[in-house]
């Protein structure tokens, strides 16, 4: 399939990758737009990984509060205070913390999630797949904890704002780190909602 100059600005324009980055993954992928996505991600990620050892105690503090109602603080880590007062890395933060408020992520990384927590899931699906073999149970289940941390896990869940629907948290940060050349960590978030695990008509008493 023949790479034409408008496939490259599209792909371009979807990941922020460099002209002749895009050129090369859409020659690898024979001209598949999705295919070239994925390889530029792969290569975000090899990107990433050899950042991660890099420390990132610079970054901001971001918030988001809806209605006066819901209200959200979120740590985004990186390794310089240039890169963290640049307007796309703020963005970047108040995206996010938006994203929180509409998404409700319960830990920031699957690796968060308690292992007896994890147990219960596992049990669940047990209960819910019976007399099949074992090996098919496996995959099942690990499927349906695919599917839980990409309810659960901030980095997991899809960005609310991609237009796609596709790109999840970890994919966005990743083309950030390509893109600033530094080693960026979503290290910790909050969400209050007013009135949450109070029951109605309850009184605080001293």
């Amino acid at each position: 399939m023949t790479v034409t100059a408008d496939k490259v600005k599209d792909l371009r324009e979807k990941t922020g990758a460099g002209m002749m980055d895009c050129k090369k993954a859409l020659s690898e992928s024979g001209g598949d737009m999705e295919k070239a996505i994925d390889l530029l991600r792969q290569k975000g990620l090899a990107t990433a990984a050899k950042k991660a050892s890099r420390a990132a105690s610079e970054g901001l503090i971001g918030s988001y509060i809806h209605m006066d109602k819901l209200g959200v603080l979120v740590e985004l880590n990186c390794e310089t205070d240039f890169v963290a007062k640049t307007d796309d890395f703020r963005e970047l933060v108040k995206g996010i913390a938006m994203h929180i408020a509409a998404a409700n992520p319960t830990y920031v990384a699957r690796e968060e999630v308690p292992a007896d927590v994890i147990e219960r899931e596992k049990e669940i699906y047990r209960a819910q797949v019976t007399n099949k073999p074992p090996q098919v149970v496996e995959k099942i289940i690990e499927g349906k904890l695919d599917k839980f941390f990409g309810d659960a896990c901030l980095l997991d869940q899809v960005f609310i704002k991609d237009p796609e629907g596709k790109q999840k948290i970890k994919d966005l940060i990743t083309e950030k780190i390509a893109k600033f050349g530094e080693n960026i960590v979503l290290r910790r978030f909050v969400r209050f909602q007013l009135g949450e695990g109070l029951e109605k008509g309850a009184t605080c008493e001293n």
